[in-house]
């Protein structure tokens, strides 16, 4: 096989891939605490703990922190990175949409933390895109981006204070 007919190799630098894992462990361990100190009562009771948009959003959002970076960071081109990275863009569609009916912070009006929404639904189409002609370069620039922005940019802006997750997690 010719070099020119080769699959492209993509890497993530060494730099980047630490930083991936260490700011996705680290909003996987405050959420997972957040969440567990809410639901053995350590924190003052909230209603909206009980809302369903935001057990769906939780519900889907959780195992997207994992799931991405496991796509992002095993072996690409297999059957199982296909499925996985399809779960992962259904997850984050999900939780995107959840989104919207999460408005609590704003006296039930969209805030700029739903600024994600669009940022999500345009990231996955061009995740979906840039895969699906070819274009494997933009396919990883678009995911890396995504991950970054619509999962841990967002996520750690849901425990800005004043907000129900830095609430649980602060409590």
């Amino acid at each position: 096989m010719n070099a020119a007919a080769q699959p492209a190799v993509f890497t993530l630098s060494p730099a980047l891939r630490a930083g991936l894992i260490a700011a996705a462990t680290l909003l996987g361990l405050i959420t997972l605490t957040a969440i567990a100190k809410m639901s053995l009562g350590l924190t003052p009771v909230t209603q909206s703990a009980k809302k369903i948009a935001i057990v769906i959003h939780l519900a889907t959002v959780i195992p997207a922190i994992p799931l991405g970076l496991y796509v992002l960071l095993s072996r690409k081109g297999t059957p199982t990175h296909r499925n996985l990275g399809k779960l992962w863009l259904v997850l984050m569609g999900v939780t995107a949409i959840s989104t919207l009916f999460i408005r609590q912070a704003n006296h039930g009006s969209l805030s700029y933390i739903h600024l994600f929404v669009p940022l999500t639904a345009f990231g996955i189409w061009q995740v979906i895109s840039s895969a699906r002609s070819g274009r494997l370069a933009d396919h990883r620039r678009h995911v890396v981006g995504m991950y970054i922005g619509a999962l841990l940019v967002a996520g750690f802006t849901s425990f800005i204070p004043g907000r129900l997750m830095w609430h649980w997690l602060a409590g």
